[in-house]
């Protein structure tokens, strides 16, 4: 079991991030973790945005269950932290796509989501669809999802946190997510006949994500429109025909 690296600049990021990443980190160890191969370039990125330094680090690993988990943390100055999760299942296993986006600025957290996203037709598996009422959480600020917010569950949380109350109720309902998650990957067994829904689910997805305007502008302005457009297809966003 690979052992995930430190990000160096976790710790100058805001204290919801930084204990994210951790909690994300350990539920990972659960897993049979092998490492994820990204383009050599896209690893770790540094950049200029409107006079400030973006960094960008990506940690990627894969399992039997699951095709590719995701860590991204960036950091633009000392104006916007970022962290960004996904982990997408083996097509063979009938499991939904968590995920999980948290951003701060100067005036703290302004967006958490955290959602286990369907990817057969028929939605969560029972299991899931079990388990994720008790999970799910009550918060003052819950933001609008986006036009293409479809692709989200019943069970998405998207919020504005207020608070240190808040956002530690928000930790505690991610760390309920990955929990459910990896224990029923665990126990899950693979389905072929699955493959092809579970895959179709996939590029739905990532599809609709690849629609996100703030991400999108933000690469361009601080690369350029074709880097953007290859990262957001490569490193977010990415599916195995993809490279075909």
């Amino acid at each position: 079991m690979s052992t995930a690296v430190k990000s160096s600049i976790r710790q100058q990021q805001h204290p919801v991030i930084r204990e994210l990443a951790n909690t994300i980190e350990s539920a990972w160890q659960q897993l049979d973790l092998k490492p994820y191969v990204l383009p050599a370039d896209l690893g770790y990125v540094e950049s200029r945005l409107e006079g400030e330094r973006l960094v960008i680090e990506n940690s990627c690993y894969q399992t039997p269950q699951f095709r590719k988990l995701h860590l991204e943390l960036a950091r633009i100055g000392a104006q916007l932290d970022i962290l960004h999760c996904v982990m997408f299942p083996q097509p063979e296993y009938g499991l939904p796509i968590f995920g999980c986006d948290v951003i701060s600025g100067r005036a703290g957290v302004s967006a958490a989501i955290v959602d286990l996203s369907p990817t057969l037709p028929d939605g969560l598996p029972p299991a899931y669809r079990l388990a994720l009422p008790e999970l799910k959480m009550e918060y003052s600020q819950p933001r609008q999802l986006p036009d293409w917010g479809y692709i989200f569950s019943d069970y998405c949380c998207f919020i504005k946190p207020v608070g240190a109350a808040e956002e530690h109720r928000f930790l505690q309902q991610v760390a309920g997510y990955l929990t459910l998650h990896c224990q029923t990957a665990l126990t899950t067994r693979p389905l072929f006949q699955q493959s092809a829904q579970n895959l179709a689910g996939q590029r739905q997805y990532c599809t609709q994500q690849r629609q996100n305007d703030k991400t999108r502008r933000i690469l361009e302005k601080a690369f350029d429109p074709a880097w953007a457009e290859r990262y957001m297809t490569t490193v977010l966003f990415d599916l195995p025909d993809d490279a075909a």
